[in-house]
């Protein structure tokens, strides 16, 4: 029997410019599992990962939802299953193998230059520029306007692309971060905790932002311990625990106190799960 073909790493031009069709699973993960010695943080994973849509990743701290997306982001390799991006398998021994792919990472501490102004920092590494005498000279003006543009994509309040970010409130800084991804032609968006000490107004400019990724055709992957900010704009939640994703419900189909109960262990799927545990450390 002829053994199937390796799974290959997504080439730099992988990425489509189209826009697919809301619904439509840009990321389909089959048995992913992750291993770390004797621990099993992350066991059997199915998930897709759909166009047009926020999908909330919840649990307790260790639950393995972070071990499942820095799988996706390409921090750790998984021990075993199959990861398809776009209907193709890949292997990712890198975030820039992820990035490549188009799946951006905004983590809770942002990574932005504060000395930077937002253009500088959207265009971070791939400025634009053209030659004179030989000499490269930055093209600042279509710079700025391109992350304009790309602001008002996504609604953002940033009136001057040549502030420096060291003076953005959180949700500027939010905004910047995620035009950036859009910059790179993300298609998928982790945004880990992005409403943590924010105050209430900024929260909800994040919020909305999420949102209208969503609308451009991105998905978004959004890690929150904040149960409200999750319905406010999640169109489907899948709770982990123990390693194991122990439900997925669309926002129609449940309720702030059923989702806590899965959290806390309440839940009969929560407290089987924890049955299993007991019994092999038994």
């Amino acid at each position: 029997m002829t053994p199937p073909p390796a799974p290959q790493v997504l080439p730099e031009d992988a990425v489509s410019a189209a826009v697919p069709p809301p619904g439509t699973p840009l990321v389909e993960a089959r048995g992913i599992t992750r291993r770390f010695g004797a621990l099993t943080a992350l066991a059997g994973v199915d998930l897709d990962i759909r166009a047009g849509e926020v999908l909330a990743l919840l649990g307790d701290n260790g639950a393995g939802k972070t071990t499942f997306v820095k799988v996706l982001a390409g921090a750790h390799p998984a021990s075993s299953g199959t990861l398809r991006i776009g209907g193709e398998a890949v292997q990712f021994a890198s975030p820039k193998d992820a990035a490549r792919a188009g799946i951006a990472t905004i983590y809770q501490e942002l990574a932005l230059s504060e000395n930077l102004t937002v253009a500088e920092n959207v265009f971070l590494g791939q400025e634009l520029t053209r030659r004179i005498l030989g000499v490269p000279f930055l093209r600042r003006a279509e710079m700025r306007s391109r992350v304009a543009g790309l602001l008002r994509t996504l609604d953002a309040h940033i009136h001057d692309t040549r502030a420096l970010v060291g003076g953005l409130s959180g949700g500027q800084r939010q905004a910047v971060a995620i035009a950036r991804a859009l910059h790179l032609k993300a298609r998928v968006v982790i945004m880990d905790e992005p409403t943590a000490a924010l105050a209430v107004a900024e929260t909800r400019k994040v919020l909305s932002l999420a949102r209208r990724l969503a609308e451009q055709g991105c998905a978004v992957v959004l890690i929150s311990h904040n149960i409200s900010d999750v319905f406010e704009v999640a169109d489907r939640m899948c709770v982990f625990r123990r390693g194991h994703k122990i439900a997925e419900r669309t926002r129609a189909e449940t309720d702030p106190d059923e989702i806590v109960s899965l959290i806390t262990g309440a839940h009969p799927a929560a407290r089987a799960i924890d049955e299993q545990h007991n019994n092999r450390r038994g």
